[in-house]
């Protein structure tokens, strides 16, 4: 059993920073992959970034390739996402979540993931 509670939301300007974490608890947590996943009001929630349990693997969407950064520390048994760059359309509910497996690609929008927190809003301000 894996908790998952996000902290790190909040209101900024666009083009300004943010970042989240994602404290979990349960000692397999260093066997699990990482992942966030983001809703905006309206709309379907939707894949942001993965991380391996290693953290020796990423995988980002293409909406936030080059500005958002995933990692983890598994000692402190965090998993950070670090968003630079925010834009507008980066509002919305951020949630961290927690599966075995580490799913890329079209899977990774269509695979139910295991664990999942309750979420933290990031509002970015035009």
């Amino acid at each position: 059993q894996v908790q998952l509670v996000e902290s790190g939301g909040g209101l900024v300007q666009a083009g300004g920073s943010l970042r989240l974490s994602c404290a979990a608890s349960g000692r397999t947590f260093r066997s699990y992959a990482m992942y966030w996943f983001r809703q905006a009001p309206g709309k379907e929630r939707e894949f942001v970034a993965s991380i391996t349990w290693r953290g020796s693997s990423t995988y980002y969407a293409d909406s936030v390739k080059g500005r958002f950064t995933i990692s983890r520390d598994n000692a402190k048994i965090t998993v950070y996402l670090q968003m630079n760059s925010l834009k507008p359309e980066d509002t919305a509910v951020y949630y961290c979540a927690a599966d075995s497996r580490f799913y890329t690609g079209v899977v990774v929008t269509t695979t139910p993931i295991t664990y999942w927190g309750q979420g933290t809003q990031v509002t970015v301000s035009s």
